[in-house]
């Protein structure tokens, strides 16, 4: 299990139950959403002798702004400062004269548990979870068929980054590749306990598929369109929006990178 160090007057507040996240400018952990991380108090930041495990949380959201766009939304569940130059000030202090406005900054939402209890049922007896989302997802194949991979990211209803994942497919179509971005992201709200789902997608192809307009004649989709139409039942509501390309833009970037890591 992953672990959060936190400063004593941070794990104190998150014991009361005042605090319910904390913002990282450096994720050396990779956090994801979902994840379920053991928290430590430092107790005596200069003496890991003193330092001691205070519980468990779950990760429900993540979101990525810079330093200098975090609004007072932000601030739930964390300390707030008096000026922007406050802030910045302080985060300089525990990273470094490097930090500046533009500096990326994950903010990390948790449900915490100090009695040793099912974290599952913890969080299934909170509200903190998001409940509808916008999925966009993207395939790519360079060949087709081809060295491929799938992206898809998870947004708030606001535009909020929750999660931006992609993945290496090895040799395959572009619609396979299409159609395991969309599979992997619904995947991924299900274990959010997303109820409802608004999907965008640049693929004329799947969308008209996924909506009963064209009729699945390639058999290497059927199973995975079968699959997806099985993940669909498990939500409350989907939809399905073509848009152009260059209205997803991170989804297919993230199809790049995993393509162009796979790659080199």
């Amino acid at each position: 299990m992953k672990s959060l160090k936190l400063d004593h007057e941070l794990a104190h507040f998150v014991l009361k139950g005042e605090k319910t996240s904390t913002w990282r400018l450096y994720d050396d952990k990779d956090l994801s959403v979902n994840d379920d991380v053991r928290l430590i108090d430092k107790v005596d930041p200069k003496n890991p002798a003193t330092w001691k495990p205070i519980g468990t949380a779950h990760i429900t959201m993540i979101i990525q702004k810079r330093l200098g766009d975090l609004e007072d939304v932000d601030y739930e569940g964390h300390e707030r400062f008096t000026t922007k130059g406050e802030l910045l000030k302080t985060y300089q202090t525990y990273y470094g004269p490097q930090v500046t406005f533009d500096t990326p900054v994950k903010i990390v939402r948790f449900v915490f548990d100090s009695k040793g209890n099912n974290i599952d049922e913890v969080v299934a007896n909170k509200s903190t979870y998001i409940k509808e989302v916008k999925l966009y997802s993207d395939g790519g194949s360079r060949g087709n068929p081809g060295p491929s991979a799938a992206g898809y990211v998870i947004m708030t209803m606001d535009n909020q980054i929750v999660v931006k994942k992609a993945m290496y497919l090895g040799v395959t179509t572009s619609n396979q590749a299409e159609y395991q971005a969309l599979k992997s992201g619904l995947e991924e709200a299900l274990k959010m306990r997303v109820r409802e789902v608004h999907v965008y997608m640049d693929s004329l192809l799947v969308v008209n598929q996924m909506l009963g307009i064209f009729k699945v004649k390639n058999r290497d989709l059927w199973p995975i369109h079968e699959s997806i139409k099985e993940l669909l039942a498990r939500f409350k509501h989907v939809s399905f929006t073509h848009v152009p390309r260059e209205l997803n833009k991170i989804a297919d970037g993230a199809v790049n990178e995993a393509l162009d890591e796979a790659l080199r």
